[in-house]
């Protein structure tokens, strides 16, 4: 297995941060047991624990895509801390993200879940070769669709519709763009929300084939960009969007944007001059679906973009 590779048992072989990195003396002290070191979008991340057992539960945590690394000399450094309990007063478990503390909690479960997204912002934020967007992405007969837009704006639940009209899954969390303007698959299971409200829903995660769908092999250009959120009743009204519009717009979505403005206004630019972009509030799921599948293929028909085409001349 990926992890038996990347584990590393000895202290003396634990994930450490370069030299001359973020100082992380005060917590290099704890009884570090086990680590692992693994490489994800040419970011090298370090994961250390104190509990042996908890490797067997950190694979689904790792980024898609992640392959193991010998050196222990990472770029970014995570810990998870796992109380036994044995100690006086209540029992906390605790996530570093570097020497920060990220969560203290009872639930091991909730721990790991922060650990896995600490671990997928890092790599969005600093991978050098991609630019990551919050959005969620399918693909249709050899076009992607770009569904950008903030946590429970609706996109898991308009991606899970898209794949379920036979939409091939690339990401519901993070459009991932190289400087072509092309988009790569990022294809973490679905988080698909269930329950009456936030403070009493689950999050259970699905595969695409569980949903009758597949997953991209591989990256297609954007045919169709859709800033667009759920809200009850709502009709579809698709306001077209011109390229500096929308290199705007998706600027705000984007993770990377204040590290490394100018590689993202490339590859944003690059997705703008090719792809229709539109922003509207849409109703139902499955409505929007097969509308947004309707406009690409009329996209595809149309011998050029209707508005901004002028502008990247």
């Amino acid at each position: 297995m990926k992890e038996a590779e990347a584990m590393s048992c000895l202290p003396s072989q634990m994930p450490h941060l370069r030299p001359g990195s973020e100082r992380t003396e005060r917590i290099d002290r704890f009884a570090w047991t086990v680590g692992m070191c693994f490489d994800a979008f040419d970011v090298r991340i370090g994961v250390r624990s104190n509990e042996p057992l908890l490797l067997e539960r950190l694979e689904p945590c790792l980024p898609p895509g992640w392959t193991p690394v010998a050196s222990p000399v990472v770029d970014q450094l995570f810990s998870l801390w796992v109380d036994d309990g044995r100690g006086p007063g209540r029992r906390l478990h605790r996530v570093y993200a570097g020497r920060a503390s990220r969560l203290r909690t009872p639930d091991l479960g909730q721990a790991l879940d922060v650990l896995e997204s600490e671990i997928r912002q890092c790599v969005a934020a600093r991978a050098p070769e991609r630019v990551f967007v919050h959005a969620g992405v399918v693909g249709w007969r050899g076009r992607a669709i770009l569904i950008p837009g903030r946590s429970r704006s609706g996109k898991t639940t308009l991606v899970a519709e898209l794949v379920k009209e036979g939409a091939s899954y690339f990401s519901d969390e993070f459009a991932v763009l190289d400087r072509q303007g092309h988009v790569h698959p990022f294809a973490k299971p679905l988080s698909i929300r269930e329950g009456p409200c936030e403070v009493h829903e689950i999050v259970r995660r699905r595969h695409p084939g569980e949903l009758g769908g597949r997953s991209a092999p591989g990256a297609l250009p954007v045919g169709l960009v859709a800033l667009t959120a759920h809200r009850a009743g709502a009709g579809w009204g698709p306001s077209w969007l011109t390229c500096g519009e929308a290199v705007l717009e998706m600027l705000a979505h984007t993770v990377p944007a204040r590290l490394r403005p100018e590689a993202c206004l490339e590859a944003l630019g690059a997705v703008a001059a090719r792809a229709r972009v539109f922003r509207c509030e849409r109703g139902e799921a499955w409505e929007a679906a097969r509308a947004l599948l309707g406009m690409l293929e009329e996209t595809e028909r149309s011998p050029c973009r209707e508005t901004g085409e002028e502008e990247m001349r």
